[in-house]
């Protein structure tokens, strides 16, 4: 079952996401991580909140530990608060005009 997952970075902002996807290897508008099937940045009145869809949640467990919390880390960024999510529907992009 897809999982959706809000991440809420208080404090952080939208300079360490970039250094993030950087560090990661991925590019704004290119593709994500294997089995991230969405995902959305935006900077809030307390940091930046990310928000992801992915197709199980052992996927996202998967990422967040071996590949972003380290990267964090490193970075000295402050973990974030998460929450969960099943994702009842989701759909992708639609034809362009």
């Amino acid at each position: 079952m897809a999982i959706a997952v809000i991440m809420d970075f208080t404090e952080g902002t939208l300079e360490d996401y970039d250094k993030v996807v950087q560090r990661l290897g991925l590019a704004p508008g290119g593709p994500g991580a294997p089995g991230g099937l969405f995902h959305w940045v935006s900077g809030t009145d307390h940091g930046a909140r990310i928000v992801d869809v992915w197709r199980t949640r052992e996927q996202a467990d998967s990422f967040y530990q071996n590949k972003l919390g380290p990267v964090t880390a490193e970075l000295g960024i402050a973990q974030p608060e998460i929450s969960y999510f099943d994702v009842h529907n989701f759909q992708t992009a639609g034809p362009e005009d």
